[in-house]
């Protein structure tokens, strides 16, 4: 099952997460603050973002990373699959049973 790894504002990471949940693309995601140092466009920056886990499914990941794309307020989000090896076989049943 894969679990979608996003960057956003701070901000905007409330909204995100509520409409793929309320959306059924996903059954949790997890809102993390951290600080992002990176380059664009040529310059180095510091922002404070926020990092959203999104537990999803192999049939709803595409559709997933698609509206965050769509709803992202950056040009260019980081938006980058993970596909984890071992789940618990609970979680896994959870997380089928509540995503579309």
């Amino acid at each position: 099952m894969p679990t979608v790894y996003v960057t956003a504002p701070r901000e905007a990471a409330a909204d995100l997460a509520e409409l793929l949940v309320s959306e059924r693309l996903a059954a949790c995601v997890n809102v993390v603050d951290c600080a992002s140092t990176y380059r664009w466009e040529g310059e180095v920056h510091h922002d404070d973002e926020a990092i959203l886990f999104a537990k999803t499914t192999e049939e709803a990941c595409e559709a997933l990373m698609t509206r965050v794309e769509e709803a992202h307020p950056y040009d260019v989000p980081s938006v980058e699959r993970f596909d984890e090896s071992r789940v618990m076989a609970a979680f896994a049943r959870w997380r089928g049973d509540v995503v579309d």
